[in-house]
């Protein structure tokens, strides 16, 4: 049985290292503690004062001031965890992509997200509104929406 590594465990690791690495300013692998506030707030995390003091205070007498990039994950993955226990793995992703691609073509198009759309409402939805809908998904504008945007789609909301 093949495990499925959650998507958004993985887009959480790559926001990580973005924010690590916006404020590496130095580019020497480290954070300062001083940074840190700014950089979890970057990633839309809102710490405390009180909790920005007990982790400063942690970082300066453990780490000599300076966070590497395995620290700081360690530090943020209990955050992580709690936000991402909710998330889907890639192999249930797989599963309700399949459900929408009617034709197993490998991309959903604006009928089958018509029928979808009427399923999961239980009523029609306009043809113009599930073409609106598809552009917005369709990033590369090929008229139909692959794995690849269905993914993305579900994980920018």
């Amino acid at each position: 049985r093949q495990r499925s590594i959650p998507v958004g465990l993985v887009l959480e690791q790559l926001k990580l290292l973005d924010a690590f690495k916006e404020f590496d300013t130095d580019q020497d692998g480290f954070v300062s503690y001083k940074d840190l506030g700014a950089c979890m707030r970057t990633m839309g995390y809102m710490p405390t004062e009180m909790e920005l003091i007990e982790i400063s205070q942690h970082i300066k007498m453990r780490m000599g001031g300076r966070v590497d990039f395995e620290d700081f994950v360690e530090m943020m993955g209990p955050k992580l965890r709690e936000e991402t226990a909710h998330m889907v793995g890639v192999r249930e992703l797989k599963i309700a992509f399949r459900e929408l691609d009617r034709n197993g073509d490998g991309e959903i198009s604006s009928t089958e997200l018509k029928d979808a759309l009427l399923a999961l409402l239980g009523e029609q939805v306009p043809l113009p509104e599930v073409e609106e809908i598809l552009r917005d998904v369709d990033l590369n504008g090929d008229g139909h929406v692959d794995f690849d945007e269905f993914v993305m789609m579900l994980s920018s909301r």
